[in-house]
């Protein structure tokens, strides 16, 4: 058992995560200790403890697995990558809906509760930037382009929209995990048709957008201050669906969309974050989405 009193970094992610190892390898290099954990390992593999109100520190105790201790005072940062969170598929419905509800709000409340750490990023202020609507709307006001779009479960108002416009693609609100007919399938960019809009759209709101006549999409990586931006040229509606198609070149971004990204992830209070820009025929560069 290794006890890391020596501001360790908590590393929040699932078990098998390429991008977690990666960041761990250099942590390791420039010998920075660190504990791995996953919510979902709680019980024998995870352990928790806080303690509020009795100590000089706002909140002390640690979280423990099978190999390391972490003190919750001396916590230096937090990279949280993607953690699950446990299901308790042994319990019945109710007690295993209170007990996920527990480990929520209790290892994840006793965890949220440090201010002192560097989060990349708090799970908190990822909540509030994981609205796209409200991405949009902060998209523009930062001087961003973004193209027309229209959130709505009106048929006859998604129907009008689709018809003003020349080409228009239905995007997921937020992705989930979703299966037909037992197949897991995944929400693309895909192209919608007037007549492909029917009342059952009232159940919920959907989200359509105008294409952007683009000849390159952009991938960009920002942490900290450090912007990186990669062109990305496949000639597909939506890039994700064939890697093996794609072509990639590092690109600078120009001055003012650098700046607009930047201030994005200040007004969220977020530390790294990735953008979905278009390149259109012009050079113009179109905000799509932050992830």
């Amino acid at each position: 058992m290794i006890t890391t009193e020596a501001s360790p970094v908590l590393v929040a992610t699932e078990a098998d995560d390429i991008t977690a190892d990666m960041v761990i390898t250099e942590l390791n290099r420039l010998d920075v200790p660190v504990v791995r954990f996953n919510p979902a390992d709680i019980g024998t593999d995870l352990s928790v403890s806080a303690r509020f109100g009795t100590c000089p520190a706002p909140v002390a105790g640690h979280v423990r697995t099978p190999s390391r201790t972490a003190s919750l005072a001396h916590v230096r940062a937090v990279y949280w990558r993607r953690p699950t969170w446990p299901t308790f598929p042994g319990l019945g419905h109710d007690d295993a809906q209170f007990a996920a509800a527990q480990v929520r709000y209790g290892l994840g409340g006793a965890l949220y509760a440090l201010d002192g750490p560097v989060w990349v990023n708090h799970p908190l202020r990822v909540a509030a930037a994981d609205y796209k609507p409200a991405q949009l709307a902060l998209a523009q006001r930062l001087g961003l382009a973004v193209p027309p779009t229209i959130v709505t479960n009106d048929p006859h108002d998604a129907r009008e929209f689709v018809s003003i416009h020349d080409r228009v693609i239905y995007k997921t609100l937020r992705w989930t995990p979703y299966q037909r007919d037992g197949v897991p399938v995944t929400g693309w960019a895909d192209p919608v048709t007037a007549a492909e809009i029917d009342e059952s759209l009232r159940v919920a709101p959907h989200l359509f957008q105008a294409v952007v006549d683009k000849v390159a999409d952009l991938r960009v990586l920002i942490v900290g201050r450090q912007v990186f931006a990669v062109r990305i040229t496949s000639g597909l509606l939506d890039w994700r669906k064939d890697y093996s198609a794609l072509s990639y070149s590092v690109v600078d971004l120009p001055a003012p969309v650098e700046r607009a990204l930047l201030a994005y992830l200040d007004h969220y209070g977020l530390r790294s974050g990735s953008f979905d820009l278009s390149e259109d025929q012009k050079g113009d560069l179109w905000w799509l989405l932050s992830l």
